[in-house]
């Protein structure tokens, strides 16, 4: 069909069938402020902030969800159109805490920015506080509907994205209200815990369990040895969090800055990524040998394993019984590095740093503690992370590179890309190509470029050479996880190995991740970590010397006894909707 021409404030532009006022005016820069829109999620047309005058209709219409059409005339800011604005957010400020300088999205607020773009300098309204519970029930989220203001992004993040429906709106007018499932904690509810809706609210009404407080006292504790752990995909979204361009590459400032923080060693968990691929390589092959429950799925992304355990617990035989690398790292700290280094693993205070709100619910399952201690004991976000150095002030642009710490500081560029979808995919299909064929794959040769990308699922067969082929699978985001999950239910799924993560892009796009995230940032930050990885001189997982030496001195070889109680670990079914 072809395009359609309107005026938007005097300007002639030309847009396809089905475009909204929004987007039109977007495509020639006229910005228009909305709330409840995102550019990932629906338009709820909530907020009203977004309302536009168009010529020959009765009432002002909101420009987040109202169609272009020929000959349409638009304006953007009469008076009319900014008074309303105005109105429909000091409505929002009159029922919202005044408590902005203590907030954690304090200047990262889209309430508090708007208002001040509008020239907000007065409430006209009393203020009515709801006075309503704030939820810490969750080890990973916290939830104050007091901040809400009703955008329903959560709910749009949690139930289209994510195929969840955690949250939901009840009520109506000024009791409306986001809530879960008849009204419970958190912490009790289908809730993966994920973060999506972290990313999607734009006040401070979601927010990460803020965990720094321990860190800080752990780190100021003469007798903790305090160690930290960073994941891949810090390493290309730390950068951004302080202030630097989208995908970054920090590896080197990154180790620098936590040594500035105090903490006495500083690994990667890229080494224990690459200790990941060996166990779960090795795992699918004695599956394919034994005939095992195929496919067999991957198991690092705690949102997605929380999911299955909910919705498909007849499954989970199908889940490699492999720990995520942040666990495998938690347990080989307070067993083969404490032991090494002559401590008492009680003594040792082991702290992740991760893109992921998940991650602190896994950290704190009854399971994780191989070590007879909890493995990892606090768990931070990059946001968390960024707001600690900030507090020291840490110039982050011109602090010096450093490096990791032996031994569990040494890793490959396979480990690197685990931060995107497809990432574990990979690098898992460069050992087992090697494992099977008996001969390296040549260095043209390393990338699959059928598990790339931010397609929904992805579908690919891989030859192993004169080993015969794999069928595999990439899902990521809950949403596409379940169409996954329905193919194997069915008995119609032609794979043997299957990737699932949990947020939308992977780890790049992780519920922890700086506030502002959207798919164009996650697409960046995938393509840094494929960077970073083309420029390491090991690529392989099993090529790791630090993990050979890691068998040979202390684990003995894959899937051994030792192997088994350090690294692997068990599901739990749940209660499910």
């Amino acid at each position: 069909m072809p395009d359609i021409t309107l005026k938007i404030d005097g300007v002639t532009v030309h847009a396809a069938p089905g475009t909204t006022i929004l987007e039109a005016a977007r495509s020639v820069g006229i910005k228009i402020p909305t709330l409840c829109w995102h550019e990932d999620l629906g338009a709820p047309s909530a907020c009203r902030v977004c309302v536009v005058e168009v010529e020959g209709t009765r009432s002002l219409q909101p420009a987040c969800s109202y169609p272009v059409s020929e000959g349409a005339v638009v304006r953007t800011n009469t008076p009319t159109v900014r008074q309303a604005r105005r109105l429909a957010v000091e409505l929002m400020l009159a029922h919202h805490p005044d408590a902005c300088l203590s907030c954690s999205r304090n200047l990262r607020c889209e309430l508090q920015s708007l208002a001040a773009d509008l020239g907000i300098k007065r409430i006209r309204f009393d203020r009515v506080g709801r006075g309503m519970h704030k939820d810490e029930s969750s080890p990973s989220i916290v939830r104050e509907p007091d901040k809400c203001i009703n955008c329903r992004r959560c709910v749009e993040a949690c139930e289209q994205v994510q195929g969840v429906a955690a949250l939901c709106t009840v009520a109506r007018g000024f009791e409306s209200v986001v809530t879960t499932a008849y009204g419970e904690d958190l912490v009790d509810a289908v809730c993966m815990m994920c973060g999506q809706c972290t990313l999607a609210c734009p006040t401070g009404a979601i927010t990460e369990h803020d965990d720094t407080e321990r860190v800080w006292e752990a780190l100021s504790d003469p007798s903790k040895h305090v160690v930290a752990q960073i994941a891949p995909a810090l390493r290309v979204s730390l950068g951004e969090e302080l202030g630097l361009a989208t995908g970054t590459i920090v590896t080197g400032k990154m180790v620098a800055a936590l040594r500035s923080l105090g903490f006495d060693r500083v690994f990667d968990t890229d080494f224990t990524a690459d200790l990941t691929i060996v166990e779960e390589g090795n795992e699918l092959l004695h599956r394919l040998a034994h005939a095992d429950p195929l496919p067999m799925i991957t198991s690092c992304s705690p949102g997605w394993i929380k999911f299955i355990e909910h919705f498909y617990p007849d499954l989970l035989p199908h889940v490699s019984t492999c720990k995520s690398p942040q666990q495998m790292m938690g347990a080989l700290i307070k067993t083969f590095y404490a032991e090494k280094a002559g401590m008492d693993p009680a003594d040792v205070f082991s702290v992740s740093i991760m893109p992921c709100t998940a991650k602190k619910f896994e950290a704190q399952r009854p399971e994780m503690r191989a070590s007879g201690y909890q493995d990892v004991d606090a768990v931070l976000t990059t946001r968390e992370l960024g707001r600690m150095l900030r507090e020291i002030g840490v110039d982050f642009a011109h602090i010096p590179e450093d490096d990791f710490d032996a031994p569990l500081g040494l890793s490959t560029g396979a480990a690197a890309i685990f931060g995107a979808t497809g990432g574990v995919m990979e690098a898992a299909l460069r050992t087992v190509y090697e494992i099977v064929a008996g001969k390296e794959l040549p260095l043209g040769s390393l990338e699959f470029s059928d598990v790339r990308g931010l397609e929904g699922v992805k579908e690919a067969e891989i030859s192993l050479g004169d080993g015969g082929s794999v069928c595999v699978a990439v899902a990521h985001g809950l949403r596409n996880a379940r169409k996954v999950m329905e193919r194997i239910k069915g008995g119609d799924a032609p794979w043997q190995f299957v990737e699932v993560m949990c947020c939308p892009g992977g780890c790049v796009g992780g519920g922890g991740q700086p506030i502002g995230t959207a798919m164009y940032h996650r697409a960046e930050r995938a393509e840094s970590l494929y960077t970073a990885d083309r420029s390491m001189e090991m690529r392989r997982s099993h090529k790791n010397p630090a993990v050979l030496a890691l068998y040979e001195q202390y684990l003995g070889q894959p899937l051994s006894e030792r192997s088994h109680e350090l690294l692997h670990t068990h599901y739990t079914p749940r209660r499910g909707w």
